[in-house]
Formats: structure tokens, sequence, C-alpha cells
């Protein structure tokens, strides 16, 4: 199996996969406790404008119709409008979702940047005061949930001492890198301890690889040995751990946008859940599903560059 029939094969999964993910969503959506109709007229609730409600917006067909529904019309690009904003849920995603996006691979970066690094310390100084400080370090990072990190940054870089701001965004690429970088943070730390732990054992396990010991009697220089040989078969299963992790880090963008007041989907989910509008819930849930279904291609076939017998799998 070549490298493009490998990429097919994976993307070919992900229809099946996304089918059922469609219907999970349309079934748990409705078992939501609530009224959606209730909801949205507030006060003004009366049988006659729930049965009303309930018929502009399909809830008062037979469930199968209902899905038959919202399958062709997403299929068509329509995913509804929302029943609180009156605005169409697509518009309210693009409007939203390059925050999300951005925020996420902010994170992402920052925990790889902070993961690998340390990592290699760690594990060429292990057993040492240095290896203890690091791990110490970033077991904190496992140990205390993303929300409280972020409430703890916000009130001390962002109240008390007013070094970065308390919430929003910026209005262009570089200043997106000084508002969000506190909510930033506060996702790529979880994430950068657990990918520095698993980079740290693979490291020390690749070390005393043959080949490595091999790379060595030939003669090669630390430098390559390190790049071409060790970090290059260590980072194997820290990339698939990685791909693994965006799906977490996507659901903690919810928490984190709603604690720094970040305009992103995150926080449009939250207020969508609380109230009840059953198209900007679907909307946005098949989108995560979607794009975590895209990260995980892309890791296979990162994971295929890294191991080429993979393709052979």
């Amino acid at each position: 199996m070549n490298r493009w029939q490998y990429a097919l094969t994976r993307l070919l999964q992900i229809i099946p996969t996304f089918f059922v993910v469609m219907l999970l969503v349309f079934v748990m959506v409705r078992l939501l406790p609530g009224d959606p109709a209730s909801a949205i007229l507030g006060d003004r609730v009366t049988d006659e404008a729930i049965a009303q409600v309930n018929r502009r917006l399909g809830l008062d067909q037979p469930l199968p119709v209902q899905f038959g529904i919202f399958v062709r019309n997403f299929f068509r690009g329509d995913l509804g409008s929302s029943a609180n904003l009156r605005v169409p849920v697509l518009e309210l995603i693009k409007e939203r979702l390059p925050v999300t996006l951005y925020l996420t691979a902010y994170a992402g970066v920052l925990a790889a940047l902070l993961a690998v690094p340390l990592a290699i310390l760690a594990a060429f100084r292990r057993n040492t005061w240095v290896d203890g400080l690091i791990r110490g370090v970033f077991q904190v990072g496992l140990s205390v949930p993303v929300f409280y990190v972020g409430l703890q940054l916000l009130t001390f870089f962002g109240a008390r001492l007013g070094v970065f701001p308390v919430g929003g965004v910026g209005s262009n690429f570089t200043q997106n890198l000084y508002y969000l970088f506190l909510p930033a943070l506060s996702l790529g730390f979880y994430l950068s301890a657990i990918l520095m732990r698993n980079l740290r054992a693979s490291i020390i396990e690749v070390f005393s690889a043959e080949y490595v010991e091999f790379a060595r009697s030939k003669g090669l220089k630390r430098r390559v040995v390190v790049l071409k040989h060790i970090l290059r078969n260590a980072l194997i299963s820290t990339v698939t751990l990685f791909g693994l992790s965006i799906g977490q880090l996507i659901g903690g963008a919810v928490i984190t946008e709603t604690v720094f007041a970040v305009p992103g989907v995150g926080r449009l989910m939250v207020d969508a859940i609380f109230g009840r509008d059953y198209a900007v819930i679907q909307g946005l849930t098949l989108t995560f599903a979607l794009l975590v279904s895209l990260v995980f291609l892309l890791t296979d076939l990162l994971y295929a560059t890294l191991d080429p017998r993979a393709e052979l799998s």
C-alpha cells in the first residue's frame, strides 16, 4: 500500500464514523432536559406559542423524519438557524471558529515548545535533580484542572499585574498572540505535561536500542544520533498521543473560552446548551467531530511518515 492509498483508506474510514456521530448527536441533543420552545419564549409561554415554535423548528415531526431532514440539510450545507440569535448556524460557526482554531493551535504549539526540550533534558539527565524538578513541575499540570490554572493565570497576570488582558481577542494575528497567550498557556500546560512524560519515557527506551548503539559505533556526531535516530523514533508514540489529545484540547477550549471571555465556538456551545438551542448544539458538535477526525487523519499520515511500517497495517 503506497502513501496515497493509505491516506485514501484513512479518509474513507471517516465517513461511517461521522454518520454514527451525526446519529448520536441528534439523539443526545433531544435527550437534554428541558423544552427548547419554553426556553425561547421565556415568560410568554402558552400552549399555542409552544406549538408554533415546535412547528417552526420541525420538532412536531416524528424523530425519524427529523433525523432525515437533519441529514439532508447537512449535506446541503444548511445547519439550520439559531432559535435564540435568529442567525444561521453556519454563519455563527464561520464567525467564531477561527478564534477557537487559533486558540487550539496556539495551545498545541506552546505545549510542544514546553514538552520537547524539557523531555530531552529530563531524559538525558534522568534520576538527577534536574529530572526530578522537571517532572515535579509538570506533575502539577496533570493534577490541577485546566479551568483552575486559567483562573490563577487570569488573577495573577491579568488582574493583579496587568501584564495581559483579562479577556477578549485582538483584531489581527499579532494582537491575538498577546490576547490569547494566557488561555493558550492554561490549555497547553496540561497537554505539555502529558507529552513530556511520554516523550521522556520513549527517549530513555530508544536510547538503549541496538540501532542507536550501532550509530554511535560508526562515529556519528552526537547531534546526528540524537535527532535522526533517538528523537525521530521516540516521537512516534508522542505524535500519536498529541493527535489523540487534540479532542481534549478542543473540549478544554469550551471551559477556557468561558473563563477568559473568548468569543469562540466553545463559549457559543455553552450559551447554546443553557438556551436549549438545538440547531447550534448540533452544528457545533458536528464541527468538533469533523475537526477531530481530520486531526486524527493528519496524525496517521505523520505517523506513517515517521514509521513507514504503519502503511502496511
